[in-house]
Protein backbone atom coordinates (compact mmCIF):
# COMPACT_ATOMS: atom_id res chain seq x y z
CA UNK A 1 0.00 0.00 0.00
CA UNK A 2 1.37 3.79 -0.87
CA UNK A 3 1.14 6.60 1.59
CA UNK A 4 -0.26 9.89 0.28
CA UNK A 5 2.21 12.79 0.27
CA UNK A 6 0.20 13.72 3.68
CA UNK A 7 -2.10 11.68 6.23
CA UNK A 8 -4.82 13.79 7.42
CA UNK A 9 -7.01 12.41 10.06
CA UNK A 10 -9.69 10.76 6.92
CA UNK A 11 -7.24 9.59 4.72
CA UNK A 12 -5.32 7.63 7.86
CA UNK A 13 -8.95 6.27 8.93
CA UNK A 14 -9.23 4.91 5.18
CA UNK A 15 -5.69 3.48 4.82
CA UNK A 16 -5.40 1.93 8.47
CA UNK A 17 -8.97 1.19 9.16
CA UNK A 18 -11.35 -1.89 8.95
CA UNK A 19 -13.35 -2.15 6.04
CA UNK A 20 -17.05 -3.57 6.17
CA UNK A 21 -18.92 -3.86 3.28
CA UNK A 22 -22.81 -2.77 3.68
CA UNK A 23 -24.11 -2.72 0.49
CA UNK A 24 -23.26 -2.16 -3.62
CA UNK A 25 -23.91 1.10 -5.53
CA UNK A 26 -25.87 -0.89 -8.53
CA UNK A 27 -26.17 1.77 -11.16
CA UNK A 28 -22.14 2.41 -11.53
CA UNK A 29 -20.45 0.56 -14.11
CA UNK A 30 -18.06 -1.03 -12.30
CA UNK A 31 -17.85 -2.50 -9.01
CA UNK A 32 -18.61 0.56 -6.31
CA UNK A 33 -19.29 -1.02 -2.69
CA UNK A 34 -20.39 1.08 -0.16
CA UNK A 35 -18.69 0.35 3.49
CA UNK A 36 -17.76 1.60 7.14
CA UNK A 37 -14.39 1.93 8.25
CA UNK A 38 -13.21 1.79 11.91
CA UNK A 39 -9.91 2.95 13.09
CA UNK A 40 -8.93 3.84 16.55
CA UNK A 41 -12.05 4.33 18.00
CA UNK A 42 -13.52 6.45 14.69
CA UNK A 43 -15.84 5.58 11.90
CA UNK A 44 -16.87 6.67 8.81
CA UNK A 45 -18.74 5.98 5.46
CA UNK A 46 -16.72 4.87 2.41
CA UNK A 47 -16.66 3.69 -1.07
CA UNK A 48 -14.34 1.03 -1.87
CA UNK A 49 -13.58 -0.04 -5.27
CA UNK A 50 -12.08 -3.14 -6.08
CA UNK A 51 -9.61 -3.15 -9.40
CA UNK A 52 -10.76 -6.60 -9.52
CA UNK A 53 -14.38 -5.32 -10.24
CA UNK A 54 -13.11 -2.72 -12.95
CA UNK A 55 -14.52 -3.05 -16.56
CA UNK A 56 -11.98 -2.90 -19.35
CA UNK A 57 -11.84 0.36 -21.27
CA UNK A 58 -10.61 0.11 -24.97
CA UNK A 59 -8.44 3.26 -24.60
CA UNK A 60 -6.77 3.03 -20.98
CA UNK A 61 -4.63 0.02 -19.81
CA UNK A 62 -6.83 -2.74 -17.52
CA UNK A 63 -6.76 -2.01 -13.69
CA UNK A 64 -5.68 1.57 -13.47
CA UNK A 65 -8.73 3.51 -12.83
CA UNK A 66 -8.07 3.12 -8.95
CA UNK A 67 -4.72 4.53 -9.05
CA UNK A 68 -5.74 7.48 -11.11
CA UNK A 69 -8.74 8.11 -8.43
CA UNK A 70 -5.40 8.22 -6.35
CA UNK A 71 -3.83 10.73 -8.34
CA UNK A 72 -6.59 13.01 -9.03
CA UNK A 73 -6.84 13.39 -5.26
CA UNK A 74 -3.20 14.26 -5.10
CA UNK A 75 -3.16 16.88 -7.39
CA UNK A 76 -6.61 17.87 -6.03
CA UNK A 77 -4.58 18.67 -2.31
CA UNK A 78 -1.45 20.02 -4.01
CA UNK A 79 -4.17 22.78 -5.75
CA UNK A 80 -5.19 23.99 -1.89
CA UNK A 81 -9.29 23.23 -3.16
CA UNK A 82 -9.71 20.22 -1.25
CA UNK A 83 -11.89 19.25 -4.06
CA UNK A 84 -11.44 15.61 -4.37
CA UNK A 85 -12.47 13.52 -0.64
CA UNK A 86 -9.99 12.02 0.28
CA UNK A 87 -8.57 8.94 -1.20
CA UNK A 88 -6.40 5.67 -0.20
CA UNK A 89 -5.03 3.13 -2.47
CA UNK A 90 -5.17 -0.32 -0.20
CA UNK A 91 -6.11 -3.80 0.24
CA UNK A 92 -9.97 -4.76 0.66
CA UNK A 93 -12.03 -7.92 1.21
CA UNK A 94 -11.79 -8.18 -2.88
CA UNK A 95 -8.58 -7.26 -3.05
CA UNK A 96 -6.42 -4.07 -3.86
CA UNK A 97 -8.53 -0.72 -4.73
CA UNK A 98 -9.70 2.80 -4.13
CA UNK A 99 -11.57 3.84 -0.74
CA UNK A 100 -12.83 6.80 -0.47
CA UNK A 101 -14.62 9.25 2.46
CA UNK A 102 -18.35 9.14 1.25
CA UNK A 103 -20.04 12.49 0.89
CA UNK A 104 -23.65 12.84 1.55
CA UNK A 105 -24.92 15.62 -1.27
CA UNK A 106 -27.39 18.13 -0.18
CA UNK A 107 -30.77 17.27 -2.31
CA UNK A 108 -31.45 20.81 -2.17
CA UNK A 109 -28.96 22.32 -3.77
CA UNK A 110 -28.46 23.01 -7.74
CA UNK A 111 -25.54 23.30 -9.80
CA UNK A 112 -27.53 22.12 -13.11
CA UNK A 113 -30.71 23.32 -14.54
CA UNK A 114 -32.05 23.55 -18.18
CA UNK A 115 -33.90 26.98 -19.19
CA UNK A 116 -36.53 27.79 -22.22
CA UNK A 117 -34.73 30.67 -22.37
CA UNK A 118 -31.92 31.66 -25.32
CA UNK A 119 -29.40 32.61 -22.63
CA UNK A 120 -28.39 31.13 -19.14
CA UNK A 121 -29.68 33.54 -16.61
CA UNK A 122 -27.85 35.74 -13.72
CA UNK A 123 -25.88 32.95 -11.50
CA UNK A 124 -25.67 30.51 -14.45
CA UNK A 125 -23.61 29.74 -17.41
CA UNK A 126 -24.52 28.19 -20.56
CA UNK A 127 -22.64 24.88 -21.87
CA UNK A 128 -25.29 24.01 -25.08
CA UNK A 129 -28.51 22.71 -26.25
CA UNK A 130 -29.81 20.01 -24.70
CA UNK A 131 -32.81 17.53 -26.33
CA UNK A 132 -35.54 17.59 -23.87
CA UNK A 133 -38.30 16.05 -26.30
CA UNK A 134 -38.20 14.83 -30.09
CA UNK A 135 -39.41 18.35 -30.87
CA UNK A 136 -37.94 20.36 -28.53
CA UNK A 137 -34.58 21.42 -26.80
CA UNK A 138 -33.46 24.19 -24.08
CA UNK A 139 -30.74 25.35 -22.93
CA UNK A 140 -28.82 23.38 -20.28
CA UNK A 141 -26.55 25.61 -17.76
CA UNK A 142 -24.86 25.37 -14.74
CA UNK A 143 -24.12 27.29 -11.53
CA UNK A 144 -21.51 30.28 -12.11
CA UNK A 145 -19.70 29.47 -8.83
CA UNK A 146 -15.91 29.86 -7.64
CA UNK A 147 -16.15 26.51 -6.20
CA UNK A 148 -17.57 25.05 -9.80
CA UNK A 149 -14.51 27.20 -11.39
CA UNK A 150 -12.05 25.80 -9.58
CA UNK A 151 -13.26 21.86 -10.31
CA UNK A 152 -13.91 23.05 -14.14
CA UNK A 153 -9.65 24.14 -13.69
CA UNK A 154 -8.85 20.64 -11.50
CA UNK A 155 -10.80 18.82 -14.53
CA UNK A 156 -8.39 20.36 -17.47
CA UNK A 157 -5.43 19.60 -14.91
CA UNK A 158 -6.21 15.74 -14.96
CA UNK A 159 -7.82 15.37 -18.18
CA UNK A 160 -11.12 14.35 -17.19
CA UNK A 161 -12.90 12.43 -19.34
CA UNK A 162 -15.70 11.99 -17.48
CA UNK A 163 -17.76 14.86 -15.53
CA UNK A 164 -21.07 14.09 -15.63
CA UNK A 165 -23.54 15.84 -13.25
CA UNK A 166 -23.57 13.01 -10.65
CA UNK A 167 -19.93 13.35 -10.08
CA UNK A 168 -20.77 16.92 -8.65
CA UNK A 169 -21.67 16.39 -4.57
CA UNK A 170 -22.37 19.85 -3.11
CA UNK A 171 -22.07 19.22 0.45
CA UNK A 172 -24.18 21.10 2.91
CA UNK A 173 -22.00 22.70 4.79
CA UNK A 174 -21.62 24.45 1.29
CA UNK A 175 -18.10 22.61 0.28
CA UNK A 176 -18.39 20.87 -2.97
CA UNK A 177 -16.84 17.87 -4.14
CA UNK A 178 -15.95 16.02 -7.60
CA UNK A 179 -16.08 12.13 -7.29
CA UNK A 180 -15.36 9.36 -9.94
CA UNK A 181 -11.95 10.24 -11.38
CA UNK A 182 -11.07 6.72 -13.06
CA UNK A 183 -10.91 8.08 -16.40
CA UNK A 184 -8.21 10.62 -15.93
CA UNK A 185 -4.74 11.47 -17.16
CA UNK A 186 -5.10 10.08 -20.26
CA UNK A 187 -2.22 11.64 -22.48
CA UNK A 188 -4.79 12.24 -25.71
CA UNK A 189 -7.04 14.95 -24.87
CA UNK A 190 -10.09 13.34 -23.65
CA UNK A 191 -11.54 16.45 -21.47
CA UNK A 192 -15.37 15.79 -21.44
CA UNK A 193 -17.09 17.87 -18.88
CA UNK A 194 -20.58 19.56 -18.32
CA UNK A 195 -18.42 22.63 -17.05
CA UNK A 196 -17.88 24.38 -20.39
CA UNK A 197 -19.40 27.68 -19.46
CA UNK A 198 -16.05 29.39 -18.51
CA UNK A 199 -14.56 28.12 -22.05
CA UNK A 200 -11.85 30.18 -23.60
CA UNK A 201 -12.77 33.31 -20.58
CA UNK A 202 -9.54 34.56 -18.84
CA UNK A 203 -8.95 32.21 -15.67
CA UNK A 204 -9.31 33.73 -12.17
CA UNK A 205 -6.16 34.86 -10.23
CA UNK A 206 -6.41 32.78 -8.07
CA UNK A 207 -6.16 30.08 -10.06
CA UNK A 208 -3.58 31.43 -11.88
CA UNK A 209 -1.42 31.50 -8.85
CA UNK A 210 -3.11 27.74 -7.98
CA UNK A 211 -1.40 26.94 -11.67
CA UNK A 212 2.00 28.57 -11.01
CA UNK A 213 1.99 26.43 -7.71
CA UNK A 214 1.10 23.23 -8.96
CA UNK A 215 3.89 23.87 -11.65
CA UNK A 216 6.53 24.58 -9.12
CA UNK A 217 5.45 21.33 -7.38
CA UNK A 218 5.49 19.22 -10.52
CA UNK A 219 9.39 19.72 -11.17
CA UNK A 220 11.16 16.66 -11.40
CA UNK A 221 11.85 14.75 -7.93
CA UNK A 222 9.37 17.08 -6.31
CA UNK A 223 7.55 14.77 -4.04
CA UNK A 224 4.10 15.23 -5.92
CA UNK A 225 5.98 14.21 -8.71
CA UNK A 226 7.42 10.71 -7.25
CA UNK A 227 3.96 10.73 -5.40
CA UNK A 228 2.61 10.42 -8.87
CA UNK A 229 4.72 8.36 -10.57
CA UNK A 230 3.87 5.61 -8.14
CA UNK A 231 0.12 5.95 -9.70
CA UNK A 232 0.26 6.64 -13.34
CA UNK A 233 3.36 6.14 -15.88
CA UNK A 234 5.75 8.45 -16.37
CA UNK A 235 4.18 9.75 -20.19
CA UNK A 236 1.34 10.33 -18.05
CA UNK A 237 2.71 12.44 -15.49
CA UNK A 238 5.16 14.25 -17.82
CA UNK A 239 1.52 15.11 -20.05
CA UNK A 240 0.29 16.42 -16.22
CA UNK A 241 2.93 18.52 -16.50
CA UNK A 242 3.00 20.11 -19.88
CA UNK A 243 -1.03 20.64 -19.69
CA UNK A 244 -0.43 22.94 -16.48
CA UNK A 245 2.23 24.36 -18.51
CA UNK A 246 -0.62 25.10 -21.16
CA UNK A 247 -3.22 26.39 -19.16
CA UNK A 248 -0.53 28.53 -17.61
CA UNK A 249 0.64 30.08 -21.03
CA UNK A 250 -2.59 30.96 -22.17
CA UNK A 251 -4.63 32.12 -19.01
CA UNK A 252 -7.45 30.71 -20.17
CA UNK A 253 -9.82 28.19 -19.55
CA UNK A 254 -9.82 25.24 -22.10
CA UNK A 255 -11.84 24.89 -25.14
CA UNK A 256 -13.78 21.78 -26.46
CA UNK A 257 -10.95 20.54 -29.21
CA UNK A 258 -13.45 19.21 -31.94
CA UNK A 259 -11.04 16.24 -32.24
CA UNK A 260 -13.32 14.17 -29.19
CA UNK A 261 -17.29 14.55 -28.09
CA UNK A 262 -17.02 17.50 -25.44
CA UNK A 263 -20.39 16.05 -23.03
CA UNK A 264 -19.92 12.85 -21.54
CA UNK A 265 -22.61 10.07 -22.27
CA UNK A 266 -25.04 9.78 -20.17
CA UNK A 267 -24.68 13.47 -19.08
CA UNK A 268 -26.17 12.73 -15.29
Amino acid sequence: MSSSLTTPPDAELLAHGELTVRGRVREASNAVLYCSVAYRGREAACVYKPVAGEQPLWDFPDGTLAQREVAAYEISEATGWGLVPPTVLRDGPYGEGMVQLWIEADPEARLLALTEDDEAGEGWKAVGPAQVAEDRTALLVHADTPELRRLAVLDAVINNGDRKGGHLLPAPDGRLYGIDHGVTFHVDDKLRTLLWGWAGEELPAEAAGVLDALDRSLAPGAPLTARLAELLTEAEVAAVRARVEALRATGRHPEPSGQWPSIPWPPV
